[in-house]
């Protein structure tokens, strides 16, 4: 029987109330957001029923189905789930000894039917496990240290905010036009740059090249168009500017780990 509630907001506040224990949290959402917060264990959140995103300090994240993030301890964030219905599985965990780099950073992974099958296992547990809980302390903790095994690739669903006010424009200038194939060179004119100039802006404000960037936000807008609307594949590739179905699955496939035909075909098995 499935026993998730609705997110209640102040179950964050108890996350951190014993240093040592493992926190389980599943949750239907039931609001629009969850305002900006950071606790001091370490976070695994995997969701159903819609995608989410998840606002940093630093950047955006696009959480889709079939792939979980993992979120350092002290790092601030919010979260924005795409309805209401969205179902967030939660488990927080303790530094540990035999805690790795892994746990370092944010990123997004995506998950096999091994770790669906362990996050479900979970959904009976809620609140706090304490180590004097045994086997089911054990078994939490099993699950963090498997986490690093089983996640080799890092996707990089994730855009970083730019500060500088004429990349700014650009972005949105990106964003608002992103059914149009959008040329490096026609860009540095439209904004009145020369390209070596607009290239050292991406890569010293944002890390990433123009192309990196914007093939991002291409196959990110295109995750969301797939999963939120009644889009054919080939329908989403002109949405997203790709005037060639081969290339825009082919782009797909290398950024999200799999073809968007086979994503849209699996769709209602992973939501």
């Amino acid at each position: 029987m499935d026993r998730t509630l609705y997110v209640d907001k102040y179950y964050m506040t108890e996350v951190d109330t014993f240093e040592n224990s493992i926190y389980c949290h599943h949750a239907l959402m039931g609001e629009s957001f969850i305002s900006e917060h950071s606790h001091i264990k370490g976070q695994f959140l995997y969701t159903e029923g819609g995608i989410v995103f998840l606002k940093t300090e630093e950047k955006s994240y696009f959480l889709p189905a079939r792939h979980y993030i993992w979120i350092p301890g002290g790092i601030k964030h919010s979260i924005h789930p795409s309805s209401p219905e969205v179902v967030m599985r939660n488990l927080y965990f303790p530094k540990f000894d035999t805690d790795t780099d892994f746990f370092d950073d944010v990123n997004i992974y995506p998950v096999n039917d091994f770790l669906i099958e362990f996050i479900m296992f979970t959904n009976r547990w809620t609140g706090n496990i304490f180590p004097s809980e045994e086997p089911k302390f054990s078994i939490a903790k099993a699950f963090k240290l498997i986490l690093p095994e089983i996640s080799q690739t890092e996707l990089p669903l994730a855009l970083p905010y730019p500060k500088h006010e004429k990349l700014k424009a650009i972005v949105n200038y990106l964003e608002q036009r992103i059914d149009k194939n959008i040329s490096f060179k026609n860009l540095a004119n439209e904004f009145e740059v020369s390209e070596r100039t607009l290239a050292r802006l991406f890569q010293r404000e944002l890390n990433m090249s123009f192309i990196q960037y914007y093939t991002i936000l291409r196959m990110l807008t295109a995750l969301k168009l797939l999963l939120d609307e009644k889009m054919s594949v080939n329908e989403v590739a002109m949405q997203v500017g790709y005037s060639s179905l081969p290339t825009f699955s082919n782009t797909f496939n290398k950024v999200i780990g799999v073809r968007p035909s086979e994503y849209v075909k699996n769709k209602n098995l992973l939501l």
